[in-house]
C-alpha cells in the first residue's frame, strides 16, 4: 500500500508519515522504484502512534509505548508508568491553565470597559 493509502486509513498526513520514518517510529519496505510499500502492521503501528499523539504523548513517549506494545514479554507496570507520567504533566498544565484563567477573569472583571485611559488590565501586564 502507498503512502497516500496509509495516510487516509490512518488519518495521519503523509508529511507526519515520513517524519516518523525519518526518526525511526516506523520503517516501510521499499520497492524497487524505491517508493514506500505500508503493509497491515505498518498501518497499524501509524494508527496506534496517531491516537497516543492524540492523547497529546510526546514523540519519545510514542516511542516507548510503541516498544512495549511490540514487547510481548512487557510489564503493563511499564505502560502505566509512561501513562502516569504523562497525565501528572496534563494536570500541571490544567492547574495552570485555571490559574491563569482565574488571573484573566479578574482582570476582565476589574477593567470598566468604558472611554476611560485607565485599565486595570494594561496595570498588571506592565507591572507583574
Amino acid at each position: 500500500m502507498n503512502i497516500k493509502e496509509v495516510a487516509s486509513r490512518t488519518g495521519l498526513p503523509a508529511k507526519t508519515i515520513r517524519y516518523y520514518e525519518e526518526i525511526g517510529l516506523v520503517t516501510p519496505d521499499r520497492a524497487a522504484n524505491g517508493y514506500r510499500s505500508f503493509d497491515r502492521t505498518h498501518v497499524h503501528k501509524l494508527a496506534f502512534l496517531a491516537r497516543a499523539r492524540g492523547l497529546g504523548f510526546s514523540i519519545e513517549d510514542c516511542r516507548g509505548l510503541l516498544a512495549l506494545w511490540e514487547d510481548r514479554d512487557r510489564a503493563s507496570g511499564d505502560v502505566r508508568a509512561i501513562a502516569k507520567a504523562h497525565l501528572a504533566e496534563i494536570e500541571e498544565k490544567i492547574a495552570g491553565l485555571q490559574e491563569m484563567r482565574a488571573t484573566l477573569s479578574d482582570l476582565v472583571a476589574a477593567c470598566h470597559g468604558d472611554d476611560r485611559p485607565d485599565c486595570p488590565i494594561l496595570k498588571r501586564l506592565e507591572t507583574g
